[in-house]
């Protein structure tokens, strides 16, 4: 029987539908999720300088971000700098911002959230001066394109320096998605201040610590009860005026010198800190230098600072003056850091305060911050055997605390 032609052509059209709409379910399972950039934009006016960094980060759906890319440049001097003109701080806020824009996607500007945080050099400022110059910037920050906010521009204090260089680390070591046993604890040692910060796994430490050292933050809609605290005065350079008997902000009387048994018998100069020049020299104490140095900063850090007992049993990163002092004695690569224990510290400072004893240093420093540091970190509960590690970058990524607080800033903003 023959068929007639327009059901022939009927038929046809029927299979080809089929054909066609039975297929398009399995195609689209071929398609995998696209990738979401996104960036974020963070100003560093430290006290020497201001530094910006334009982070790239990259999502898969039901992923965690992960960090692609990173801008980076620093311009001189800091803000601080421009204290009694604030407007002069204009074109270098504005020469970054033009790298800013060259390194985010145009389509992306308006989406792409913007922050100043600044450290010491804005915090040792008087309130009204440092206040112009938050207030200058953010008026550049709202002729920009990109997203800013009423909190965009702003001190940090120590405590969030800490909790922010906490986040990068654990950011950039991939524990923040696992479990919480895996994070890593910061030390991060300043001029001014000294920060601790770990998420604890013992519930005595959030019972005997004071209050106002415990906080509690959200990421990847996890909370993470930290244990932070920053030392104000227990910096490197603050600890030497200490250390030699100066106070801070308290010039000495003319003729009148600091003489300290943590320095060489025969050592005299003149230093500069926090733009006071003070008189030094050493005294021989009777004692080995070490010895005589050690009983010292001893009672300036006796009781000065409280001692989380479960940190020598957790991991943790140490920074800056941690990181100086290991390079300029030779315990850890210059650019590579290294891992080393509490009594390694000590070992190098009864080494160079043997030298100095009898001969001449360019460092001459060197002896008591090592016995500085080492007393610091047994006064922080590490036993002398705790091992560290120290580095300056965590897989190719600077371990500062701007991308922990460019990060916390974004996701505080996605939640709000």
């Amino acid at each position: 029987m023959k068929i007639p032609k327009i059901a022939f052509v009927l038929v046809l059209f029927i299979f080809i539908f089929i054909y066609v709409y039975q297929k398009k379910p399995f195609q689209r399972t071929l398609v995998q999720p696209a990738s979401q950039d996104f960036y974020g934009i963070m100003f560093d006016a430290g006290s020497t300088g201001t530094r910006i960094h334009v982070f790239k980060f990259t999502k898969m759906p039901g992923e965690s971000p992960k960090l692609t890319h990173e801008t980076f440049k620093a311009l001189k001097p800091g803000l601080s700098a421009y204290s009694d003109d604030p407007h002069l701080s204009v074109k270098g806020i504005q020469d970054l911002l033009n790298i800013a824009k060259a390194s985010v996607p145009r389509d992306l500007w308006a989406s792409t959230p913007l922050a100043l945080k600044a450290t010491a050099g804005l915090r040792l400022l008087p309130g009204v001066k440092a206040q112009h110059l938050l207030d200058k910037v953010k008026e550049v920050f709202q002729l920009s394109p990109f997203l800013v906010t009423n909190g965009c521009v702003s001190i940090m204090d120590g405590t969030d320096e800490g909790i922010s260089a906490w986040i990068t680390v654990n950011f950039l070591i991939d524990s923040l998605q696992e479990s919480k046993h895996n994070t890593a604890g910061i030390l991060d040692l300043g001029g001014g201040s000294t920060q601790i910060t770990f998420l604890p796994h013992n519930e005595m430490t959030l019972q005997t610590s004071p209050i106002n050292y415990i906080t509690s933050i959200q990421m990847f809609n996890s909370t993470y009860t930290l244990y932070s605290h920053s030392y104000l005065g227990f910096g490197l350079m603050s600890a030497r005026l200490a250390i030699l008997g100066g106070t801070e902000g308290r010039p000495l009387e003319k003729g009148q010198e600091l003489v300290s048994s943590c320095l060489s018998p025969n050592y005299k100069t003149e230093w500069k800190h926090a733009e006071i020049v003070y008189s030094i020299k050493g005294q021989k104490a009777g004692e080995p230098l070490y010895d005589s140095c050690y009983a010292r900063i001893e009672k300036i850090l006796y009781k000065k600072v409280h001692k989380p007992e479960e940190v020598g049993n957790l991991s943790f990163y140490a920074f800056s003056y941690y990181y100086d002092r290991a390079v300029d004695v030779g315990l850890i690569d210059e650019e590579k850091g290294g891992t080393l224990k509490v009594e390694d510290y000590g070992k190098a400072a009864k080494r160079v305060c043997q030298s100095m004893e009898s001969e001449s240093t360019d460092k001459p420093f060197l002896c008591m911050d090592l016995v500085y540091i080492t007393v610091l970190l047994q006064e922080l509960g590490f036993q002398k055997d705790a091992v560290f590690k120290l580095a300056r970058k965590i897989n190719d990524v600077e371990s500062s605390w701007a991308l922990g607080a460019t990060f916390h800033y974004i996701d505080s903003l996605h939640r709000n």
